[in-house]
């Protein structure tokens, strides 16, 4: 033992040396470095929410729904029901009747069929109001909402908006649990998040993911901005609660996107504060009503934002101003951008739905324009939709191409700019043998049959002169594609 004691002291000098050099080789380290390569800050590392504490606490809130009646198909049409989104092309109940028609010669043949299914909802006021899925509830006569306390209500469906997908129950009970409710702006890509439901019949069934995406649009005609999860969702969890880590409701889980029936990643909900502005109307009026601007909109890219001036590709690029409508009387014209709508920042086209389908008819909005780099606002009253024209009236004063099935009209200058096109003719509409073609609105007519379109004059002119087929040149999203298009018969 005495003979270590004098090697202590050497140890320990020797440790302080090295710390010192270490701490020298640092100091000349951090003066040779420069400070604009520092390392980032490093990533916080959370812990995984406390979803057992979610359940425990709103998942006496989440409510299973049953629902029973029937519907109508008939041999010539997909559904009857207005509020239904179509039924299979392949029901065999309307094979059935198709073939009826052909082996009797008989017509209009239809049938009413029994309809029941389970789905989920969520008990929003302790009075008794339960959201869910308009889809769920589209041709049901009676609706039966289950509690986890095994409490069963017959409800009574106050109204539904199959726009936004969103339908309100009422049962007849107090001091009922209820759910929190978030803010889906708050949301961010790659949050956790939680579904509880009822898929195939499993009450009260826990699921989790994080958000994939937001204000996610789908080609239905929903005028919905989705938030778009990897949690698993299945037949019977529409109409379920979609939480945030925290426990708030920021979401109802409405559809999937599958090629096998079930959960394949990619589910979809509603966003909550777009369903309570549906709620609203539906216990005040019994019914939904979303107000029009009248516009169609695409994304900005970055080439577009050059060709507009903007400083980077953002907001809701104008395609198309529809006439007599809230955004032609606001002055809107195509080329304009809007980058803002009642003070919300619209970064990118699919933003600007929300704020339009949470808005009434008559509202006033203020909107925010960037038109050839220079903000401009202007502020626009909202139209009934009922009452605001259609496309297809929209385009009554837009040449037409007979023989090709096309309404087009004369490039502007920003569009030439932007597609860097000298001629052309922008598509306005199309009729079914155009579109079978590949030919869509927005495209641009640039050649009939090898020679340049300069004007409608013409490209009318050219087709006096083709016979049988011609060869057109469309340049569709910057991509230029020969088509070849069967002339209509001349009249």
């Amino acid at each position: 033992m005495k003979a270590l004691a004098p090697t202590l002291p050497r140890l320990m000098r020797t440790a302080l040396l090295v710390l010192a050099g270490t701490s020298l080789l640092a100091t000349g380290h951090a003066q040779t470095t420069s400070p604009t390569s520092a390392a980032p800050p490093a990533i916080r590392t959370l812990g995984t929410p406390d979803f057992a504490q979610i359940v425990q606490r709103y998942g006496p809130a989440v409510v299973n729904i049953s629902v029973s009646g029937t519907r109508l198909i008939t041999a010539d049409s997909k559904d009857n029901s207005a509020n239904a989104k179509g039924a299979d092309s392949e029901d065999p109940t309307q094979l059935f009747l198709r073939k009826f028609q052909e082996q009797f010669g008989a017509t209009g043949a239809s049938m009413q069929i029994p309809v029941s299914g389970r789905a989920s909802g969520f008990i929003v006021s302790a009075d008794g109001l339960v959201l869910t899925n308009a889809h769920v509830i589209a041709h049901a006569t009676e609706v039966t909402v289950k509690l986890t306390d095994r409490r069963e209500f017959t409800a009574k469906v106050l109204g539904s908006d199959a726009k936004t997908d969103v339908a309100v129950l009422k049962i007849e009970a107090s001091n009922l649990p209820t759910v929190a409710i978030g803010k889906p702006a708050d949301l961010s890509v790659g949050e956790w998040v939680l579904a509880i439901g009822s898929p195939f019949g499993l009450d009260n069934t826990v699921t989790t993911g994080v958000v994939s995406a937001k204000s996610r649009s789908l080609p239905d005609d929903y005028t919905v901005p989705f938030i778009q999860t990897d949690a698993a969702i299945n037949p019977g969890n529409s109409g379920g609660p979609l939480f945030n880590a925290r426990g708030e409701v920021v979401g109802i889980n409405s559809q999937i996107y599958t090629r096998s029936g079930g959960y394949q990643g990619l589910s979809f909900a509603i966003p909550i504060d777009l369903a309570q502005s549906v709620q609203r109307q539906i216990v005040a009026t019994g019914h939904a009503s979303h107000g029009v601007l009248g516009v169609s909109v695409q994304e900005v890219t970055q080439a577009l934002a050059d060709a507009f001036k903007l400083p980077r590709p953002v907001g809701a690029l104008i395609s198309e101003v529809r006439t007599d409508t809230a955004a032609a009387k606001a002055g809107l014209q195509p080329g304009d951008v809007i980058v803002g709508i009642d003070g919300h920042a619209i970064l990118a086209s699919s933003d600007l739905p929300l704020w339009v389908a949470m808005a009434v008819p008559g509202q006033q909005m203020q909107i925010d324009v960037l038109r050839n780099g220079r903000a401009i606002q202007t502020r626009a009253t909202l139209e009934d939709p009922t009452l605001a024209k259609p496309l297809a009236d929209s385009l009554a004063n837009v040449p037409v191409l007979p023989q090709l099935g096309l309404a087009v009209r004369p490039l502007l200058p920003v569009e030439q700019r932007a597609a860097e096109a000298r001629h052309g003719l922008m598509v306005e509409g199309v009729q079914p043998e155009a579109d079978k073609a590949g030919i869509a609105p927005g495209d641009i007519l640039l050649a009939i049959n090898h020679v340049p379109v300069t004007s409608v004059e013409q490209a009318r002119a050219l087709l006096a002169q083709a016979k049988g087929s011609v060869a057109l040149l469309v340049q569709h999203e910057g991509d230029k594609n020969y088509i070849a298009l069967t002339l209509k018969s001349k009249v």
